[in-house]
């Protein structure tokens, strides 16, 4: 009897604990690095119309290497690593189509210059994450024919549809956790879109692992790494004179501020120091300077765990994707 309980809490721990503790290690994707334009005008190549997943084929650059594959496979791959299988099926479907609407709106505006040769790349900072069955699978144990099942219908149920606004895929960018709202493109990075504008999103501490997290500098760590980036700040005197103007929303994220006489944006110096969002504040000891974080990304578009916590309150994946995408609708495309 003992050995069974043994085996059985086993079991329980690798198909419930685990998987949240892979997905809170991953970094969602951030397009920070490439600006999003001021609008979805134009676009370089044509996408057929209502093409199902299996009969629509992308080249992709997986670890250097380009490989073909349907749009399909490629979407149960993006899911695999982009989302934890552990999650409700409505926000793994969510996240289907918003990583298709995404991998759409970059083809049909000419694709990424990082990689002319192929549609799509599994680089988070260009493209989406990537993660092949077998890689899953030395992750997931012995829960893997269950997650791959619900990945796999999580694509096939929603064959072909996208996030549409004006007729024509939306950015549909997403990140893990948001700090009680969303943030328009427009205070993270230069262009602004009318779909991605700040919307709530439930979760929390009690839903999200990490969702408070900290970071902590030493004086000396931070006066070096801030001035090798920042050679002009002034970082004399006490460091609590340091940090001056904040400006921050109503939900704590950072929109601008001065470190040392500079002036940065709260995306800026989240890149800098590697803080888990630009939802922060400072405090300081004698010697050391302490950033407390709430929530994981850039708090564009869908939040995943906010996705998944609209998922266990009954909504479907369209009522999800038409909440964090504001005023767009959820179907096929069609040019």
């Amino acid at each position: 009897m003992r050995r069974s309980l043994a085996a059985a809490t086993v079991i329980l721990f690798f198909l419930f604990f685990f998987p949240w503790l892979w997905g809170e290690r991953r970094e969602e994707p951030d397009p920070s690095t490439e600006d999003p334009p001021a609008t979805d005008e134009g676009g370089q190549r044509e996408i057929p119309p209502a093409v199902h997943d299996s009969a629509r084929t992308l080249t992709v650059l997986i670890q250097g290497e380009v490989e073909e594959m349907t749009m399909e496979e490629y979407l149960q791959g993006v899911v695999r690593a982009e989302m934890p299988a552990s999650f409700e099926e409505e926000a793994l479907k969510a996240q289907a189509v918003a990583a298709r609407t995404y991998t759409l709106y970059k083809i049909r505006r000419g694709g990424s210059p990082n990689h002319p040769e192929a549609d799509a790349c599994d680089d988070i900072n260009c493209c989406k994450a990537y993660r092949s069955e077998e890689e899953a699978a030395q992750s997931w144990g012995m829960a893997t024919a269950v997650y791959e099942e619900k990945i796999c219908l999580a694509v096939a149920e929603t064959d072909g549809e996208v996030v549409l606004y004006d007729n024509a895929p939306v950015l549909a960018v997403f990140h893990s956790s948001s700090a009680g709202a969303t943030r328009p493109a427009g205070e993270v990075w230069t262009g602004d879109l009318p779909y991605l504008q700040s919307v709530p999103s439930p979760e929390g501490e009690d839903t999200v692992p990490n969702y408070h997290s900290r970071e902590i500098f030493t004086l000396t760590e931070f006066k070096e790494l801030f001035i090798s980036n920042y050679p002009t700040a002034n970082l004399s005197g006490a460091p609590s004179n340091w940090f001056t103007n904040i400006q921050q929303t109503e939900n704590g994220a950072v929109t601008s501020l001065q470190v040392g006489g500079v002036s940065l944006t709260g995306a800026q110096l989240r890149g800098l120091l590697g803080l888990r969002s630009a939802a922060f504040t400072i405090s300081f000891t004698d010697s050391e300077v302490v950033f407390s974080v709430t929530g994981y990304g850039h708090g564009v578009g869908m939040s995943q765990y906010g996705a998944n916590v609209l998922a266990q309150e009954g909504k479907n994946y369209r009522e999800i994707l038409t909440h964090y995408y504001v005023g767009t609708t959820v179907g096929v495309y069609e040019e």
